[in-house]
């Protein structure tokens, strides 16, 4: 019988957060998408479409783990621009669903984590960074819309039903094995290609000067691990590095650890319609509550990021 369950374990941050758990003496479950593939030993893994409110309810009353950490989720900001419906959809609707399918059960009162973004904050005044949980919301893209929405839907049902939802505003976390979708999986794999010969050496980039918060994704699980355990019901907690670092510097490091001479090209098809110039995570909050503080510095998770690519390619 597991005792805690992944929603949405088949992305990014699913897997670190499941060998997170077993570290600790867990025993996880896991929900994927059809479409996905998802293959832990030690893990047991579901098929679930939260846009299905009655299985999300089978699942759970089979299964009645005691945490639930809610990762599902339409997470890129330029798809969110392209796909606002299937954004909206799966985030606030599969949310809701999630939520309801827990209250409708007998004598079942989990923890649950409810994993946002720090994108919500948007645009910033003047003198907000670093950006503390009570800073107002001003988000500048659907996706960001769709995570504050969640939060409050979350915030809600905390006071009004008892229930144990905690929930987080993530800062971007890379490492390996992240989608090139996003800006530090992007240029891990463009240098990679270069390197093995794939591609001209010649790297296509976006925007390099906003300045993001970004964290290991392994001390990232350890922050939600930690708060499903300390963190107050009815709260949210930043996770981040507490650093913001602009994306022209993330682009020179990897660059500095190519084993190539790269040059850089400014690509218009990467430049989205609306970026927030700076974001900045203030963690006390996390850090009091839990004893948080992250492990893994910038260059060594850039590193491990190229060194899984070159794997993969065989240099």
């Amino acid at each position: 019988m597991i005792d805690s369950l992944v929603i949405g374990a088949g992305g990014f941050v699913g897997s670190y957060l499941l060998r997170q758990l077993m570290e600790e003496g867990h025993w996880p479950g896991a929900t994927k998408l059809p479409h996905e593939s998802l293959a832990i030993d030690g893990v047991e893994v579901y098929d679930l479409d939260l846009g299905d409110q009655a299985a999300v309810r089978r699942l759970l009353e089979a299964e009645r783990p005691a945490q639930i950490y809610h990762l599902a989720a339409q997470s890129s900001v330029a798809v969110s621009w392209k796909k606002p419906e299937l954004t909206v959809d799966v985030n606030i609707k599969g949310t809701l669903h999630l939520l309801e399918a827990i209250r409708s059960i007998e004598d079942y009162f989990p923890r649950i984590l409810l994993v946002g973004s720090g994108e919500e904050y948007g645009y910033l005044r003047e003198g907000a960074c670093p950006i503390a949980e009570t800073e107002p919301l001003r988000p500048g893209n659907l996706y960001a819309v769709t995570k504050a929405c969640q939060n409050m839907i979350g915030s809600v049902y905390a006071r009004a039903y008892g229930m144990g939802i905690v929930m987080v505003r993530a800062f971007n976390h890379i490492g390996p094995g992240q989608s090139p979708t996003f800006v530090a999986g992007s240029f891990a794999l463009q240098i990679a290609e270069i390197e093995a010969g794939l591609r001209p050496p010649l790297m296509q980039v976006g925007n390099l000067e906003a300045k993001r918060d970004f964290s290991d994704v392994r001390d990232v699980v350890r922050a939600y691990t930690m708060l499903m355990e300390k963190g107050i019901a009815g709260e949210t907690y930043n996770v981040g590095s507490g650093r913001a670092v602009p994306i022209r510097e993330l682009l020179d490091t990897m660059l500095s650890l190519s084993r190539e001479s790269i040059a850089v090209e400014q690509d218009p098809a990467r430049m989205r319609p609306s970026d927030v110039p700076l974001i900045e995570a203030d963690t006390s909050k996390l850090r009091e509550d839990t004893g948080w503080a992250p492990i893994y510095p910038l260059e060594e998770t850039l590193t491990d990021m190229l060194d899984a690519h070159r794997r993969n390619f065989g240099i």
